[in-house]
């Protein structure tokens, strides 16, 4: 998943469709759910359409519709009480956003029409894009439409995303541009590394608790081999694998810590090489 807007507005459907799907846990490619759902560039895509991509995740895409405001509100909040992402239809029925929490009076939503596209609405924002005045029902007094699709997964949910505004407003911070652009990437490597948090584990090490273990020893043997690449650097990048496992609350089954002491020093010098490159070794250079 990365958080860049797609390369053509009308594919926002799937694209909103795409991180409500990664919030609960099941990577998507936007691409794939944009050619199941029939997307085109003359219509874009309608939630009839969405629902069958919604369909081929396993989840299910109900309409609901509201012609109060606070009653829409309401709803929609019990959903992301339960942690269900909702896409809303806004802007006059012309573009798809998906919403995933509420905190303390602001919503955190992605909107492929904003820079950045995580980004965090108050209730008087999100209720200006979302109203859709039905002037085909009443020229003259148009009755107002408040239309949300939660996405409900027809799968048991092992992890989904905690975007508190907190988190949010990190990952829009210039100097965490790149994290906020290959998340995707970041996500599917630690889950080569992590897991889900599980009843059935014993003694889970948090990311946070790893590093504190191990972050020295990462630090000190990935400089010392690389040479270029400073502790801070290290540090930094280590950091940003911590928010991402938090983000999902991933852990670390204490049985493969070693495991993931050498996975991790892999992925940081893989990261060391390819920000300031490797001298000949042995006789080899490219």
């Amino acid at each position: 998943m990365s958080f860049r807007p797609q390369p053509n507005e009308w594919t926002c459907g799937p694209f909103a469709l795409k991180h409500a799907l990664i919030a609960l846990g099941r990577p998507s490619e936007g691409e794939e759910l944009a050619r199941i759902a029939g997307t085109n560039w003359w219509s874009g895509t309608d939630e009839i359409r969405l629902a069958r991509a919604a369909r081929s995740q396993n989840c299910d895409l109900p309409v609901i519709r509201h012609r109060r405001a606070e009653r829409a509100k309401s709803e929609l909040l019990i959903y992301l009480r339960q942690k269900t992402p909702v896409l809303l239809c806004v802007d006059n029925w012309g573009h798809w956003i998906v919403v995933l929490t509420y905190e303390k009076g602001q919503f955190v939503v992605i909107d492929s029409l904003l820079e950045p596209v995580l980004s965090v609405l108050t209730w008087p924002q999100l209720r200006r894009r979302w109203r859709y005045l039905d002037v085909d029902y009443d020229e003259s007094d148009p009755p107002e439409i408040y239309e949300m699709f939660p996405v409900l997964p027809r799968f048991r949910v092992s992890m989904q995303a905690n975007f508190t505004v907190a988190r949010v407003r990190y990952l829009r911070r210039p100097e965490n541009q790149k994290l906020s652009a290959h998340w995707n990437a970041y996500l599917e490597d630690l889950l080569a590394i992590c897991r889900p948090p599980s009843a059935l584990q014993s003694a889970p090490l948090s990311m946070a608790e790893f590093l504190r273990r191990h972050q020295k020893l990462l630090v000190d043997q990935v400089g010392y081999w690389h040479g270029e690449v400073s502790g801070d650097e290290l540090v930094r990048q280590l950091g940003r694998f911590r928010f991402v496992a938090e983000t999902y609350g991933l852990v670390i089954p204490e049985s493969a810590s070693k495991r993931a002491l050498v996975d991790m020093a892999c992925l940081l010098t893989m990261w060391a090489v390819a920000k300031h490159g490797l001298g000949e070794i042995y006789g080899e250079s490219e």
